[in-house]
């Protein structure tokens, strides 16, 4: 398996040194996908210059474009692009063991002592830095990404404000924006333009007939097999949910809630909480989850079924992916999907600003956490456990 060359100025990739940084990231990494991407760039390209800038966009638009948890696909792909098969899985496993058992250890720790309270006054202060700490991260990305491109700074708008209308990020959008990009940018001619924009409907159909077999396939399981249905639910949630991790939430909260009732509403907040409190990928919040309804068994399954997808939706058309990256029309469909993959982040901040800020005190936590990262680059999880504290002062249920 090929992996892809540096360009000048940047030293020859070490997959050791590069799995020992997803094991560092995936265990202090906090602030959520944008965040986790924004440090990615930051410290893999900007930095340490161990990956050049045009992998790491090859690596992001193939996580926007395949379905689903953006940080941890991107960081898949980037393992893959730099070590094959055997880089993307053992960067996988750095990135999501480390939170895995974290949160396996706070699953034990609710369900043991009945409840968290002072999750809840975590949350209060957390859930505010945490805005500012992706705000952050999603203003870095998209001016390292759009740079001062008119047309991707347009697809940035639009997609900012589709996400925040729906309320969730859009398949079809991303894979518009780099249609857009490429009949804009890089025309292929009628023929090619037809059989891109074929290719495109086919992967539109295919999602869409994986969706419906996996309902159908979750339906029939039932109840007669409770890590089954997990499995399957699971595996359903991390296929179909395109973006970022917190675009996961209100698909999780409509399914473990109001389809399944395995959750009420105020787990399912712990369970959130839960995801914004520990560092690396948000959606490890399914091992939460998972651990109310069958324990351990249920934890692990639910961790499988979600980052399954995610292996396999990026290992699969990465080494086409990876034989194409100089050509045109994929050139400008990477910055076209690239474009709206920072402009839902952005829109996600919004959405998710919306129920982390809802009073004096949270608004006061999260301005002053955009201060600090703005003016003083404060560390982040020194900035996430002094808001954990401001919470656990100010926080009165």
């Amino acid at each position: 398996m090929e992996s892809s060359q540096p360009t000048e100025g940047t030293k020859p990739p070490s997959l050791r040194d590069l799995t020992l940084y997803f094991l560092k990231l995936g265990t202090i990494g906090f602030g959520g996908p944008a965040a986790l991407v924004g440090y990615m760039r930051k410290d893999l390209v900007d930095e340490s210059k161990t990956l050049d800038e045009t992998t790491y966009n090859l690596s992001l638009a193939l996580a926007q474009i395949m379905p689903g948890p953006l940080a941890a696909q991107t960081a898949i792909a980037i393992g893959y692009f730099q070590g094959g098969v055997l880089g993307a899985t053992l960067v996988g496993l750095a990135f999501i063991l480390p939170s895995f058992l974290m949160v396996l250890g706070l699953s034990w720790l609710y369900v043991t002592y009945g409840g968290l309270p002072w999750m809840q006054a975590l949350f209060y202060g957390i859930g505010a830095v945490v805005i500012s700490i992706i705000a952050i991260a999603a203003y870095r990305l998209a001016r390292g990404t759009n740079k001062r491109d008119p047309l991707l700074w347009g697809i940035f708008a639009l997609l900012l404000a589709a996400t925040v209308v729906s309320q969730a990020e859009l398949a079809v959008l991303f894979l518009l924006a780099g249609l857009i990009a490429v009949f804009v940018r890089a025309w292929p001619g009628w023929n090619r333009a037809l059989w891109i924009a074929a290719a495109c409907g086919l992967l539109a159909a295919m999602i869409w007939g994986m969706e419906t077999f996996l309902l159908r396939a979750d339906a029939l399981a039932g109840d007669g097999n409770i890590l089954l249905q997990i499995l399957l639910f699971f595996t359903k949630a991390g296929a179909f949910v395109f973006g970022s991790g917190l675009a996961i939430v209100p698909f999780l909260q409509q399914g473990v809630v109001h389809d399944l009732g395995w959750l009420n509403e105020h787990q399912f907040l712990d369970a959130v909480a839960v995801a914004l409190i520990t560092p690396g990928p948000v959606v490890i919040t399914v091992a939460f989850i998972g651990y109310l309804v069958a324990g351990v068994g249920g934890a692990a399954v639910a961790a499988i079924g979600i980052f399954l997808p995610v292996y396999i939706f990026t290992i699969v058309p990465a080494p086409w992916f990876q034989r194409h990256r100089d050509n045109p029309q994929l050139r400008a469909f990477v910055s076209g999907a690239t474009a709206a993959a920072s402009g839902a982040i952005a829109g996600a901040v919004i959405v998710l600003g919306q129920r982390a800020i809802f009073d004096m005190p949270t608004a006061l936590i999260a301005l002053v956490g955009l201060g600090l990262l703005w003016k003083f680059r404060l560390q982040e999880p020194l900035l996430v456990a002094g808001a954990g504290v401001s919470g656990l002062i100010l926080f009165r249920g």
